[in-house]
């Protein structure tokens, strides 16, 4: 069984009324089916949600000189945390289905960084599959992105220093975690994990592993970090500002416009001596 979700893209679900801003998208990840025979190793915390902010997109390169008919662009599929940490603390496995004319087009990445690379010409939709931890969760969830090669605004020549990138925002969230799930991520920068209640212990400590996987959990040095796009709250919240301004400004333009185009009003008629008898 698998969970499909659709996203919010950068600059998309802003209101054009002035309206409050939409929540980010959220995705509720169920329990295992396979809980109830695991009980002692996946005993669950109740009441309590991890959140997991995870952003997916492309980042395509015109390759200018380079190019040729059936190579014109190179391109990366990936899936990040929201300000660039390494998922691998969750995600287990990524699975990227590209277009069949690629060799080999399932592509699949038992380890971070869950990104892959390609040249090519063409536009298409790129599948992405997440699978979890075992102590997470035993469904899989299916993302899908369109891959973006060519910039919005095409009045001018494409150009080699400037990529074309699209990404999409979410939030997953994992209700109800196990002990060892929660006694892992507590700490780790690509997890946001409540205050727990006064006086509650975890029984199972964190392991080597994970504790390595805290060091490294941090992936800001990546070489695509300066075409990231940012999607922090408060980021977020001054573009929403931004935009709802720009849209009150438009809407008196159009009805000025509206106004000006339906000319003066009529004038009102004035009454005679024979209106009063």
């Amino acid at each position: 069984m698998s969970l499909t979700t659709s996203s919010r893209k950068q600059g998309e679900n802003q209101p054009d009324d002035g309206a409050s801003p939409a929540k980010p998208p959220r995705i509720k990840i169920g329990k295992s089916s396979e809980d109830s025979d695991k009980k002692g190793a996946h005993r669950r915390v109740k009441d309590v949600e991890i959140c997991v902010p995870i952003v997916y997109g492309t980042i395509a390169f015109y390759l200018g000189r380079k190019a040729s008919e059936s190579q014109s662009h190179k391109w990366t599929v990936y899936v990040r945390g929201a300000t660039n940490e390494d998922l691998g603390v969750v995600i287990k496995r990524v699975v990227f289905q590209l277009h069949p004319s690629f060799n080999n087009p399932t592509r699949v990445l038992e380890s971070p960084p869950f990104e892959l690379s390609e040249c090519g010409w063409g536009e298409f939709e790129i599948g992405i599959s997440l699978f979890f931890h075992n102590d997470i969760c035993d469904k899989q969830l299916d993302l899908f992105h369109h891959l973006k090669l060519y910039p919005e605004d095409e009045s001018g020549p494409q150009t080699t220093k400037k990529p074309v990138v699209v990404e999409s925002y979410n939030e997953i969230v994992y209700p109800d975690p196990s002990e060892n799930f929660l006694a892992r991520v507590q700490n780790h920068p690509a997890v946001i994990v409540p205050r727990m209640p006064a006086g509650f212990n975890l029984p199972y400590p964190v392991s080597i592993e994970s504790v390595n996987e805290r060091e490294k959990g941090d992936t800001k040095d990546h070489p695509l970090n300066q075409w990231f796009m940012n999607f922090s709250e408060a980021d977020e919240l001054l573009k929403l500002a931004a935009a709802r301004q720009q849209v009150q400004a438009h809407i008196v333009k159009l009805r000025r416009q509206l106004s000006v185009m339906d000319g003066p009003p009529p004038l009102s008629k004035q009454p005679t001596s024979y209106d009063y008898t």
